[in-house]
């Protein structure tokens, strides 16, 4: 054989071997195996990984590997993202870290500087869900509504736009973005504030607006540009339009790469009352609906009402899931669902037509929904309006809130995290609609016990529960649970080791046998978990990825932890033999000195509580019991309390994201305020000096907590 053919051989198989490895590195980066490239992991957003070297067999060997704390102390909701060893993690007001995704080494920080003046313009939390990646950008929505893609390599900004009006609306993003054919899929919150929802798509290379779907009819007098939008301005009446509407897409959005479909849920009506809202009645399209739509064009395709006129806060925004599936002897391709309203849906994803809809949980609005209408069987107590006073069944909270859950082919479930939340509604006869506040039409009304703390406290804690649920999507059956302590649990993520993994509120991160629900594993945390945890493998080890930071919604609402801290806002990640620690809490139980009791009687505290409920309580917490993340109104510096109406009417506070109430409040009301919360903060005091009766009267409370909690089961 000649040197020439040698070298023709030599140098053929040299092509060869670097091809394949070229090959092997390009499958490498883009198997869901080993990364975690999309928000839901796969396109369904099943959030099942195939990974196994972490099982039910080895799992009790999980230990820490490395943490990362961000710069703020509330809530965390996102979803990490990890391609390419880097980890992309989004904290609070919306600011992004690149983090090697095997040390937890710093690479970039961008933030995108979200007016803090702005945190008083969401209903939730100054949170975000996470970014999408893609062609090399980093994409991510910011709390004041704008969308920003950045340089994967460096945090450099290579595109911003403006999403919405926000000169003259309260529009938020706290979504995770989705990414599909070249195009940005994002949309907003501000129901609650009176902004009237939409979604849209961007050019992923420029930022320029491709197109925007409409989820609520605009002011008739201008007329209507598509065929949808009139569909759904014969299902509104009065004058909706100056009231927003709601209908806000401000989580879920799902790509089909089967059909070629967009998919995504809406949100409340706003107000919430309906009979404010829309007063001869009517469906209120779209709210609390999943609909599709042409993701080139953003056409119409279909719609389906989960809970036509929308009338508790019962938003279909909850994580869309989609799969194929066997239902009577055929395969179905369909979305699965769990919103807030406490039932299951099975959807037909080409037609739009459920096919099976149960309860997944207790709820009392509905009997049933009609099998050949698909419309729920509204029970006689569910309207307010006329039975007022009457415990509605699951909250506005819902039954399962955005909090991502997963599914298993090796078991067949799904696993939900639920929480079992009751609420009564007052409505409003009238109501003035102001911007920049919550305009829901309805009184969040004050039971008597919040003039107790002690028992407060016991029945927040002991209403607010939940539990991990593995549901059968075809029998429609709860194949197990498992209790937690508290509600406001985080998501789920399934994998091949036989494992479900879910952090919890009350500061565990846990694994569990995905097939009965035993316990195999628990980490303390230090802090509630609400975000769903992820897995990717690195130098073929396998990691366990959670956002741990207690707040959102029920976050700043409740707080179920008792230790007196700052809580903290941390990425953990795991692995097995791993053996480092978190540093140890420091607790802050020093009580301020704060103004004597004002002189004023039971009637003024009464209104201070409920102007408190209607106003402050989502941010500050219920009764006045902060969870940490934002300051406790009970044990304040004195100058804050000398100032307190130039604080809540004047904006003293307004850069560091206290709202000025201005236009919501007069000065005898935010005394009443005043007046409520300085009862609190003394009676706080009081419960701080021990006494021989605190025992006796600690197990009266608990009975008596225990007692009306099964009264409002």
């Amino acid at each position: 054989m000649t040197m020439k053919l040698y070298l023709i051989l030599f140098f053929t198989l040299l092509v060869a071997i670097t091809a394949s490895l070229a090959f092997g590195s390009v499958a490498k980066s883009h198997a869901s195996a080993v990364e975690w490239p999309l928000h839901g992991l796969d396109a369904k957003e099943q959030r099942f990984s195939a990974l196994a070297h972490i099982n039910e067999h080895n799992v009790d060997q999980l230990g820490l590997a490395w943490s990362f704390d961000t710069d703020f102390n509330r809530g965390l909701e996102a979803t990490p993202i990890v391609v390419d060893g880097v980890m992309y993690v989004t904290g609070n007001w919306s600011v992004v870290y690149a983090l090697n995704a095997k040390s937890g080494q710093l690479i970039w920080k961008y933030d995108p500087q979200v007016p803090k003046a702005w945190g008083g313009q969401g209903c939730c939390d100054v949170v975000n869900r996470g970014v999408a990646v893609a062609d090399g950008k980093v994409v991510v929505g910011t709390f004041d509504a704008r969308l920003i893609a950045l340089d994967a390599s460096t945090g450099e900004l290579i595109w911003e736009t403006l999403t919405a009006d926000t000169a003259n609306w309260s529009y938020t993003i706290t979504g995770a973005p989705r990414i599909a054919k070249g195009k940005v899929f994002i949309g907003n919150g501000g129901a609650e504030y009176g902004v009237r929802g939409y979604i849209s798509a961007y050019d992923l290379n420029s930022g320029e607006l491709a197109w925007r779907f409409y989820t609520v009819p605009g002011n008739p007098a201008n007329g209507y540009q598509t065929q949808a939008e009139a569909l759904a301005a014969a299902t509104w009446t009065g004058e909706w339009w100056r009231f927003g509407g709601g209908g806000t897409v401000w989580d879920s959005i799902v790509y089909d790469e089967e059909l070629d479909q967009l998919y995504f849920g809406t949100g409340n009506g706003s107000p919430w009352n309906r009979e404010l809202r829309s007063p001869d009645g009517g469906d209120n399209l779209y709210l609390s609906s999943v609909v599709a739509v042409n993701p080139d064009t953003g056409e119409y395709i279909w719609h389906y009402q989960e809970t036509p006129a929308e009338n508790w806060d019962f938003t279909s925004t909850q994580p869309l899931m989609l799969a194929n599936m066997q239902w009577q002897g055929q395969t179905r391709k369909v979305i699965w669902h769990a919103p807030k309203n406490g039932f299951f849906f099975v959807i037909d994803r080409i037609t739009g037509v459920p096919i099976s809809i149960e309860p997944y949980t207790t709820q009392n609005w509905a009997s049933h929904y009609d099998k050949e209408t698909w419309r729920p069987i509204e029970t006689q107590g569910a309207n307010y309006q006329k039975n007022p006073g009457l415990i509605q069944s699951p909250a506005s909270m819902g039954a399962h809130n955005w909090n991502p859950m997963a599914y298993s082919p090796n078991t067949g479930l799904v696993y939900i995290p639920v929480s079992k939340t009751s609420s009564i509604y007052a409505a409003q006869n009238a109501m003035d609609f102001t911007r920049g506040s919550w305009n829901l039409g309805v009184d969040l009304e004050v039971p008597p016990i919040f003039e107790m703390p002690s028992l407060t406290r016991k029945v927040i804690n002991k209403l607010a529960t939940g539990y991990l649920l593995a549901w059968d999507p075809i029998s429609q059956t709860e194949a197990w649970r498992k209790e937690r302590k508290n509600g406001g649990n985080g998501g789920t993520l399934a994998t091949a080791g036989n494992l479900v993994f879910q952090g919890t509120s009350s500061g565990e991160m846990t694994a569990l046998r995905a097939d009965t629900g035993k316990t195999l594993w628990s980490y303390d945390t230090q802090v509630g978990i609400i975000a769903a945890p992820i897995t990717y493998t690195i130098d073929n080890e396998q990691y366990l990825a959670v956002a741990a930071g207690w707040g959102g919604s029920m976050g700043l609402l409740v707080r179920f932890d008792q230790r007196e801290v700052i809580p903290p806002s941390r990425i953990l990640v795991f692995k097995l033999g791993a053996q480092q620690w978190l540093p140890a809490l420091v607790e802050h139980n020093e009580l301020t000195a704060i103004p004597p009791m004002p002189k004023v009687n039971g009637d003024i505290i009464a209104k201070g509580a409920q102007l408190y409920a209607n106003n402050c309580f989502v941010c500050h917490g219920m009764a006045a019991h902060s969870a940490k993340a934002i300051p406790d109104l009970r044990n304040l510096p004195m100058p804050f309390y000398d100032n307190f109406d130039a604080i809540v009417r004047g904006g003293m506070m307004l850069n560091a994201g206290m709202p000025s109430f201005e236009n919501k409040l007069n000065e005898t009301e935010v005394d009443a305020i005043y007046a409520y919360v300085l009862a609190e903060a003394h009676a706080l005091r009081h419960e701080a000096e021990p006494s021989f009766f605190d025992g006796p009267i600690d197990f009266i409370y608990d009975i008596f907590a225990s007692a009306i909690v099964w009264f409002m089961s």
